[in-house]
């Protein structure tokens, strides 16, 4: 019987588009790789929608409006004229002056379009001065890739973590530069819930956090019109891309006037939010210099943050940003659970005001850029007893001061790309119930029913206390003795076994070896 042809494995978008992109080596640097990639997929991504929409069109029965941007504009689509659509620049991916093509249909988009003012590249590809045939090659590749595939992952912040993640080492950049993976993301909004109100991102990168709430309030039925965003981001390039990621996906977003600094020129100095989600970068160094900064009124009623590392400017600038009821969650590195010094005493503050609500640790191998375990922090402003409306549901919140939820989700999570790690949508869904069950417990003894080993420890601010004010989750949490049930004796037969063999075998080796050498007339 003939053998079954083995499936062919799809290869992983960024993967082939890396592939692609370093066949640009010697034309341009590798930095550069992931803006020609990124302008390109927007490009194929706005393409795609634009023909989507016109096929909609069409099937309706309305052809005589395909060519009217209005009937575009309206679906949060935008409209290309055709030297703008990518079935044109793929017709003439063959000619010399490809990269003037290419920067003509991004100028055309801009200019037509004034959600994406300031977005795109201008004049970029021209200014490469890249090889055309090397150019036409992505052009091939990308061609590939239905963009809309897959509605619920963000293309272009994914391509953008692999990218980074590719020259990070070789550049030595990119350290502490990532971009949130989509299951940490969609964690961090199942437990703050995002529904209505103002989001805020302090270092929101190509705006994953965004793309990932609004996808949020779109499957629980909510409406995304009661949501206002802001952001701000310090790299020109990046601040670009998230107008970008934004504008593509009809999200309108505040994200400052220019890219800028957080700490040195905050771009929503009076800014109050109900939600922030975040990731900022680990463990910054030098962020401020030694006499800058020490009068922010963010750190108004803390120590200042040290110099030395930004985790806790980070958790301030947040903490100060918050609304009543607001409330925030952001992934830090472990570091910040238990450092000395100025940090020690900003957390020991944190807690007594009460902010912290819940600390999670997280499994390793979450992101591309780093394999490091980081932790989530859910900071919340009100934590006292409340009704309100969270979604459809009428959520009784009970008195919670005092009080600190403590989660491990090491043994959780599925393999992703063979290496990574992600959480599953079970997950999901157990880790953000049990908070809610916790927020909203009517149990008499809370700290007893939130006491699982290897999961989840309700602390009081006394037990904190007595821990000297750090939140590491493994003070807390008990840990299965998975020896205790094991049989001593019958253990160590088996290991008695084992090496009994092992011995045996290497007695039959030497023995082996002493013959050779015998036979060969120079005995041992």
């Amino acid at each position: 019987m003939a053998k079954q042809a083995k499936e062919k494995q799809e290869k992983p978008i960024e993967v082939s588009l890396w592939e692609s992109a370093n066949k640009l080596r010697g034309s341009v640097e590798p930095s550069e790789y992931k803006h020609v990639v990124l302008g390109l997929i927007f490009l194929k991504f706005v393409s795609d929608k634009f023909e989507e929409h016109r096929s909609m069109l069409i099937a309706d029965g309305k052809e005589k409006y395909v060519e009217m941007p209005e009937f575009y504009n309206m679906s949060n689509v935008f409209f290309l004229e055709e030297i703008s659509r990518w079935n044109y620049i793929k017709e003439k991916a063959k000619q010399d002056d490809l990269a003037l093509i290419i920067d003509t249909a991004l100028h055309t988009i801009e200019k037509d379009n004034k959600s994406l003012k300031g977005a795109l590249p201008d004049n970029y590809f021209s200014r490469l001065g890249l090889e055309s045939s090397k150019l036409a090659s992505l052009i091939d590749e990308i061609s590939e890739i239905n963009t809309l595939k897959d509605k619920e992952q963000d293309i272009v912040g994914r391509v953008y973590e692999y990218f980074l993640s590719k020259f990070a080492l070789a550049e030595g950049k990119g350290k502490g530069e990532f971009y949130t993976p989509k299951s940490i993301v969609n964690l961090i909004a199942e437990m703050i819930e995002p529904y209505k109100g103002i989001i805020y991102d302090p270092a929101c990168g190509s705006g994953g956090m965004f793309v990932q709430s609004i996808k949020f309030i779109e499957s629980h039925h909510g409406n995304k019109r009661e949501v206002s965003i802001y952001g701000q981001e310090y790299t020109n390039t990046t601040y670009k891309l998230a107008k970008m990621n934004l504008a593509i996906r009809g999200i309108s977003a505040n994200l400052g006037a220019k890219a800028a600094n957080t700490f040195s020129d905050d771009q929503h100095k009076d800014l109050k939010a109900d939600y922030i989600m975040a990731n900022p970068p680990f463990n910054q160094k030098d962020w401020r210099a030694e006499d800058e900064l020490i009068d922010d009124p963010r750190w108004r009623g803390y120590d200042v943050p040290p110099k030395s590392n930004a985790n806790y400017g980070w958790i301030l600038n947040m903490a100060s940003k918050l609304s009543e009821d607001g409330v925030a969650g952001f992934i830090l590195a472990n570091g910040a659970l238990s450092g000395g010094g100025e940090e020690y005493k900003i957390r020991r503050k944190l807690i007594e005001n009460d902010l912290v609500e819940a600390i999670l640790v997280l499994p390793r191998n979450m992101f591309y850029t780093t394999d490091i375990s980081v932790t989530l922090w859910i900071l919340n402003r009100n934590k006292t007893v409340r009704t309100t409306q969270v979604g459809s549901e009428e959520r009784n919140y009970r008195h919670r001061k005092g009080e600190i939820l403590f989660m491990d989700l090491r043994q959780m999570g599925e393999p992703f790309e063979k290496k990574f790690t992600q959480f599953s949508i079970d997950d999901i869904r157990q880790v953000a119930t049990t908070y809610h069950d916790w927020q909203t417990s009517v149990l008499e003894n809370v700290s007893e029913a939130f006491n699982q080993e290897e999961y989840c420890y309700s602390a009081s601010r006394e037990e904190v206390e007595t821990r000297d004010f750090a939140l590491v989750p493994s003070k807390y949490i008990a840990f299965k003795n998975r020896d205790e049930n094991i049989d001593f004796d019958e253990k160590m037969k088996t290991l008695q076994s084992e090496f009994k063999k092992l011995l045996q075998s290497e007695e039959e080796s030497k023995k082996e070896l002493l013959n050779v050498f015998k036979g060969l007339g120079y005995e041992l």
